[in-house]
């Protein structure tokens, strides 16, 4: 599926030499499906994610059904990916219950999921930020007593639907309260995608004088405006090396209607590559595993890099 000699490899001084991929089309992709997608074909998405090079690989979430039906199949998935060898399979975990659900499976890494904004918090958790934080501190401490690692997601960094602009110094004070209580990762949602590469390294510049270190932090963008990957290389700029994406551009939020699908791993990887950044994805077997799994969607995928290889192809 891949051009010979393209894209061409033309290095940019000051980057990093690698990106780790955190790979999230199998729990946030997924998770906003209209229709359920089997267990097993949710298992085959994540042995070929696998195949393709991805070493992180969410593979669900141990939320309530109720909340979530689409991944209410955890308990019965993660025992069928669990033994895919050298791949990291964090879950999210939205309370001690939850955490529980995953502890028993023998999840190793896991996810908390807060907002920086009151309005979604509100809509996402039914709780305020502060309250949200409460219910995250046991969860978290838990966890790190087991050795587990984990990440906290921060949603609406850059913008809410219901609030507009958010101020840097609001989103610096929960990023450093999920640091504090233990968080091992954190990763800024750009839950709307309207963030551009000049609020991007202000945020993590602000990040960084209030000694939240560029090493512990993830983008996660969406590309409701086209910004994903500009915003992508902003943050490469400064130095973040993990960076979320889903595989074909699957995703959104369903709790935020204007926000479109995640930034697709073939687009990142295909700029990745270009710029002679290390990723360890074979980008024909991750095209591949995305047009599969856009027929089990009944759907093409929205991903530029996946429409041009797979024209290519025919």
């Amino acid at each position: 599926m891949t051009v010979q000699g393209l894209p061409m490899v033309v290095p940019d001084e000051g980057l990093p030499a690698r990106v780790r991929i955190h790979e999230v089309g199998a729990r946030d992709g997924l998770q906003n499906e209209k229709a359920t997608v089997p267990t097993e074909v949710k298992a085959e998405f994540v042995r070929r994610l696998a195949d393709a090079g991805l070493t992180t690989i969410e593979a669900t979430s141990f939320v309530h059904p109720k909340w979530v039906p689409q991944l209410a199949d955890a308990e019965q998935l993660f025992p069928l990916v669990s033994d895919v060898p050298g791949v990291q399979l964090p879950v999210l975990v939205p309370n001690e219950r939850g955490l529980d659900r995953a502890l028993a499976l023998g999840a190793r890494r896991v996810a908390v999921f807060a907002s920086a904004t009151e309005s979604f918090a509100k809509a996402n958790l039914n709780r305020t930020v502060d309250e949200a934080l409460a219910m995250f501190e046991p969860v978290v401490a838990r966890a790190k007593s087991r050795n587990v690692h984990v990440r906290g997601y921060l949603s609406m960094c850059f913008g809410d639907p219901w609030e507009g602009a958010v101020p840097v110094a609001q989103v610096v004070h929960v990023c450093k309260a999920l640091r504090d209580m233990g968080c091992d990762e954190l990763s800024l949602g750009d839950t709307i995608g309207v963030a551009t590469p000049g609020h991007v390294l202000a945020l993590l510049s602000a990040l960084n004088e209030q000694g939240v270190a560029t090493s512990t932090l993830g983008v996660h963008f969406h590309d409701t405006y086209g910004q994903a990957l500009a915003n992508t290389l902003a943050a490469l700029q400064h130095g973040v090396t993990t960076v979320d994406a889903s595989a074909g551009g699957l995703g959104g939020c369903p709790y935020a209607k204007s926000a479109t699908g995640n930034l697709a791993t073939e687009d990142l990887v295909w700029m990745l590559h270009g710029l002679g950044i290390d990723t360890g994805v074979d980008l024909g077997r991750l095209t591949a595993t995305s047009v599969w799994m856009a027929g089990q969607l009944g759907r093409p995928s929205p991903s530029r890099t996946v429409k041009a290889l797979s024209h290519q192809e025919q």
